[in-house]
């Protein structure tokens, strides 16, 4: 079969289905997508809500809980431990297939009707301000992490401990305000960067220790703006910068900035992988579009955070044993078949499943566990299933769902984000494809308002003392404007405090307050990050073509890995 040009039914622009593409839509019995792969992408990111809660009562115990569902939409949402007990019935949900509605239409009223758990956490202790976590002890306001204790406003955290304000750290210890690394100990404002110890603003480096100012450094100590200095003499220069004061720290941000623009990038990070294109892919094997894929995937494409996999096609967070799945979000742990599944854990041959685990043979679930042969959360025999499911297919072609704007959903569409429970502002498509309210419901998705803070600022940002020693205690009793002032586009919180561990980790690591609220600290940190996305380029010392997700206006000096290498390395 030849590639084939298509038409997005959502952009409008056109993409390229390749004949490997066919060959995969035909394995798993599901015909091509009509929304290109950027806006299957953002769709998907439209069922994910990582970092946005609220209280809300459990409707089983009456018990407040904190949630990710917000307390106005129409939902039954159980406190976790309740959720995961024998004490409700799961299909009590259920209903008979209809096939005088869309499919899409009913999925939406048993979502309103089938009980979801507050919070996609498990193992944690101490630390209910969080999401998408798993074996977490003492952190506060950490999102999509693992393994971690003592953390506070981190993301995607992997074994790290006593650490503030990272974005994607493994093993990390004592660190602060760095993105995308490995096995740092005290290191901090630092990006791309591995193995390093009593370092800051340390960029694409590696094996550094007590450096400052540092990019494209490799196995190197007491480095100031890459000159080697004695032990005495770093000692010395290091003394000239003061990071405990917030106007010395952001005056030397500013010169950081400036010396790294001299410097080149490397096109991505593409490391011990075969036939393998994206950015941060590390140990796979023919995965195209890849991004943040961490070891063992392969035959892979368009997928995004995961690890540990094979034959996955457009994936948001994926692995540890998954196969033969296509258009998943959060999905996986010793799974295989898993199709147009959320929050779907350890279940074999599922069709449009939320919240669903250790099953298998379902089709239009939500939140079933240890459950098979079911549709819409009602009990079948196998035989009966298997005789239904292929009907339902059939309807779902004859009588598609249309949304608001015209687009059209059959069999093969993921869940259209009009029926997503989150608005867009909500979710990490907002995070990662920033757009601002006009544009966010001029493309017919949800918007919601902020809800109104009941709080007073007692103190401005601008008014916080300058240095971390001038701080006193009574700074915890303190709420602090953000410099934002919820004018930006960033899900500003408007305000924020400092707690305990906070002010006693800045004021050991000599480092001043910050003037901004966590959410918008984040979306600093995901500003450095490039985007999932690849642009032709040409390398900027051999001229070479590459494929890079550093856009072509970008001014960054850009080289291809062999060039990279040879003058870096």
């Amino acid at each position: 079969m030849n590639s084939e040009t298509k038409s997005c039914q959502n952009c409008k622009k056109d993409f390229v289905i390749e004949p490997e593409d066919f060959d995969f839509y035909e394995k798993i019995k599901v015909p091509a997508p009509t929304f290109c792969p950027e806006c299957r992408i953002v769709r998907r990111m439209t069922w994910r809500n990582e970092r946005t809660l609220y209280h809300r009562k459990c409707d089983a115990t009456g018990k407040d809980v904190i949630t990710m569902f917000a307390p106005e939409q129409p939902l039954l949402v159980y406190e976790r431990d309740y959720w995961w007990s024998d004490k409700w019935d799961q299909l009590e949900s259920g209903r008979d297939y209809d096939f005088s509605k869309p499919f899409f239409q009913q999925f939406k009223e048993l979502f309103e009707k089938a009980p979801l758990p507050n919070l996609a956490n498990s193992n944690i202790v101490n630390s209910e301000y969080g999401n998408h976590n798993a074996d977490m002890r003492n952190c506060y306001l950490v999102y999509a992490s693992f393994g971690g204790e003592d953390l506070s406003y981190c993301y995607g955290a992997l074994d790290s401990k006593n650490s503030f304000d990272l974005y994607f750290p493994l093993n990390f210890t004592q660190c602060y305000e760095d993105v995308l690394g490995a096995n740092m100990n005290r290191v901090f404002f630092s990006y791309d960067s591995d193995e390093s110890v009593n370092c800051a603003f340390l960029h694409a480096c590696k094996n550094m220790i007590d450096s400052l100012g540092c990019i494209n450094m490799r196995n190197k100590s007491n480095c100031i703006f890459n000159k080697q200095y004695t032990k005495e003499e770093y000692k010395k220069e290091c003394a000239k910068y003061d990071f405990g004061s917030y106007k010395a720290l952001c005056e030397f941000k500013k010169q950081f900035a400036e010396f790294i623009k001299l410097h080149p990038r490397r096109y991505g990070f593409v490391q011990k992988s075969v036939n393998s294109i994206g950015d941060n892919i590390l140990n796979c094997k023919n995965v195209h579009m890849g991004f943040d894929v961490f070891g063992e995937v392969q035959d892979s494409k368009y997928v995004i955070h995961g690890f540990k996999a094979s034959d996955i096609y457009d994936a948001y967070g994926f692995g540890s044993n998954a196969d033969n799945s296509y258009e998943v979000v959060d999905t996986g742990v010793d799974a295989t078949s898993n199709l147009f599944s959320v929050f779907t854990h350890s279940c074999q041959n599922t069709n449009y499943t939320y919240a669903c685990k250790n099953s298998k043979g379902l089709f239009g679930c939500v939140g079933l566990r240890s459950k098979q042969y079911c549709i819409l959360n009602k009990q079948y025999t196998k035989g009966e299933y298997e005789e239904l499911v292929p009907k339902i297919i059939a309807h779902m072609v004859d009588m598609p769902y249309v949304d608001k704007k015209g687009r059209v959903y059959k069999y093969g569409e993921f869940f259209p984000a009009e029926i997503s429970p989150f608005a867009y502002n909500e979710t990490i498509a907002q995070e990662y494809y920033t757009k601002t309210k006009s544009e966010i419901l001029e493309h017919g998705y949800r918007w919601k308002e902020p809800d109104i803070k009941q709080y007073k600022i007692t103190v401005q940002s601008a008014d916080l003392p300058d240095h971390i020693r001038d701080v006193s205690d009574d700074i915890l009793n303190q709420v602090i404007g953000c410099e934002h002032e919820g004018k930006c586009n960033e899900q500003c919180m408007g305000a924020f405090k400092i707690i305990p561990s906070e002010l006693q980790f800045y004021r050991a690591m000599n480092l001043p307050l910050p003037r901004l609220c966590s959410n918008c600290r984040h979306y600093n940190r995901l500003h450095q990050r490039t985007p999932f996305k690849l642009w032709d380029r040409t390398c900027a010392k051999c001229g070479n073509s590459i494929k890079t997700s550093y856009a072509p206006e970008r001014p960054e000096i850009i080289y291809c890995e062999t060039c990279y290498n040879n003058e870096v390395a």
